[in-house]
């Protein structure tokens, strides 16, 4: 799983850089003079964090408990 997860970064990272060529590519052919432009509107294409409300946090948080106290049940 955790290959999965890097080999999907890895894909995303790509895409992002062959868009940033193909723009710097077509501001080549214009003169460069939209240069600044285009790497302003790659860089903001990043994709944004994603965030978790308290509440999602405390029942992620809640359930991994359970599943520690499962656990430590099983062990004994």
């Amino acid at each position: 799983m955790a290959s999965e997860s890097i080999l999907a970064l890895i894909d995303a990272e790509i895409a992002k850089l062959i868009g940033a060529r193909k723009i710097l590519a077509k501001a080549g052919t214009l003169g460069g003079a939209d240069i600044e432009g285009a790497v302003k509107k790659v860089a903001s294409s990043a994709p944004r964090k994603r965030v978790l409300s308290p509440e999602a946090r405390k029942r992620i948080a809640d359930a991994q408990r359970k599943r520690w106290a499962a656990q430590r049940a099983k062990s004994k």
